[in-house]
């Protein structure tokens, strides 16, 4: 596979980076998104003025966010990750969803389902000052101050985790503005296109005038 030329992500930053083991196996990865290439990924995020993830094939976008996605997606990025969580994820297909706002009921304690191996997040907003919306990487489901780890939304700022039985996580509730890519390797095609029509289908029913 050809070798991509990485201009918007820092991935020397990943693979310095530690993968910590509490309370499971995550990272955090400060400025992995390149403060140069910032302004315009900024600048061409998808305008959405709704809350949920919406699947990266529903939006529009401009080229800045296009290159990102890319990079996200390429074979360095992939190998980067497997090797720090020593999974094989060779010719797993990626799941993009892409969200802009965030709405109270967002952020309850859940793990990610079994379909998904690998979790990215990068966010792109501001400095984050809420106390809400930072999520938090949990020792158990019962309880949101139960957490070895807290991760402010700033922009550029990428957290991965293996998706595991006990990777619990989940943020203080938040209404407002809150950018975030997320990313998952997955298990097979057909995880994916049922995925993919779900989320389809629910971006549909928040475009309906009496969605919340």
């Amino acid at each position: 596979m050809q070798a991509t030329e990485l201009s918007t992500i820092d991935i020397a930053r990943l693979r310095a980076c530690p993968v910590n083991g509490d309370p499971f196996r995550h990272m955090i990865v400060p400025g992995f998104l390149r403060a140069d290439a910032a302004p315009a990924v900024d600048s061409d995020y998808p305008k959405l003025d709704r809350g949920g993830s919406i699947p990266l094939g529903a939006l529009d976008y401009g080229p800045a966010f296009a290159r990102l996605i890319a990079e996200l997606r390429s074979p360095e990025m992939t190998a980067a990750v497997a090797e720090k969580f020593d999974i094989d994820l060779a010719g797993r297909p990626t799941m993009v969803t892409v969200r802009a706002r965030c709405r109270l009921k967002d952020g309850q304690i859940h793990t990610d389902s079994k379909g998904k191996l690998v979790t990215a997040l990068l966010y792109m907003n501001g400095g984050w000052e809420a106390d809400g919306g930072r999520l938090r990487l949990l020792r158990g489901p019962d309880s949101l101050d139960d957490y070895a780890a807290e991760v402010p939304p700033d922009a550029g700022t990428l957290l991965l985790f293996k998706c595991t039985e006990d990777a619990w996580h989940g943020h203080k509730p938040f209404e407002g503005p809150r950018r975030a890519i997320q990313l998952n390797w997955v298990v097979d095609e057909s995880y994916l296109k049922r995925e993919q029509r779900r989320h389809g289908l629910s971006a549909l029913l928040k475009k309906l005038p009496f969605a919340s």
